[in-house]
């Protein structure tokens, strides 16, 4: 093993393969990603983002070429080897935060963990760790809030939480800030870069935000499914 967390090799993306119509939208992706690194994913629409994140997070399958994450092989796994992946290995923060309306912002953070049916946690554990973690968002007093007596960054902090709860070595953020307002998403920005500095979380975060990219300490630049560029950036 060489120390990458994430590790692509020739990764394809082929939708309706073999029929006429076959539209292929990652072009042999080569990327490594080490462990607590804080990085931005932009580039224009349709240049297959999202479709790289769903690969990442092991959502979708990939076409072609080599997945290897945490130095295993993801590209042979079955469903249920992916399954046990995605939870011990990552987390995920979309855009849009998917919170359960009828379940308070505590529960709404245990569920990865209820759902993974208790292998690392007791429930009891679990609510402790979903109340710290709610506290370190700033939302200790809302813990027994529904999400719908929640503001959209207040939701979105209980997203993060929920995201952070089984201590996911990487989280797959997909523009998690692009329906915030200025002023919140400045703030969740901040709260992700804490976690990466203080926790060392790795972040991939996808973004259309040229501001909040500029404060990521590496960008890569996806085009028509190419990496157009991956650098660092020596501003941060």
């Amino acid at each position: 093993m060489d120390g990458a967390l994430v590790r692509l090799e020739g990764l394809r993306k082929v939708y309706n393969e073999g029929l006429p119509n076959a539209e292929e939208v990652l072009h042999g992706i080569d990327l490594t990603l080490a462990p607590g690194e804080f990085t931005a994913l932009i580039g224009p629409s349709g240049s297959g983002k999202s479709t790289l994140l769903n690969i990442l997070g092991l959502l979708e399958g990939a076409s072609g070429g080599r997945y290897a994450l945490a130095g295993r092989d993801v590209t042979v796994f079955d469903d249920d080897e992916r399954t046990r992946a995605r939870h011990e290995i990552l987390g995920f923060i979309f855009q849009f935060h998917h919170l359960l309306p009828a379940f308070s912002a505590a529960e709404n953070v245990m569920l990865p963990g209820l759902i993974s049916r208790g292998r690392d946690n007791g429930g009891g554990d679990l609510r402790a760790k979903a109340l710290e973690l709610l506290d370190a968002v700033g939302l200790k007093e809302a813990a027994d809030k529904k999400p719908g007596e929640l503001s959209g960054g207040m939701q979105q902090r209980v997203a993060i939480a929920r995201a952070l709860v089984r201590s996911p070595r990487l989280v797959l953020a997909d523009e998690p800030t692009g329906n915030l307002d200025t002023r919140s998403s400045d703030s969740i920005f901040a709260l992700l870069r804490s976690f990466n500095r203080e926790r060392g979380t790795g972040f991939l975060i996808v973004t259309h935000d040229p501001g909040l990219a500029a404060r990521c300490d590496r960008i890569i630049e996806l085009v028509d499914g190419r990496i157009a560029d991956d650098r660092p950036n020596q501003a941060v």
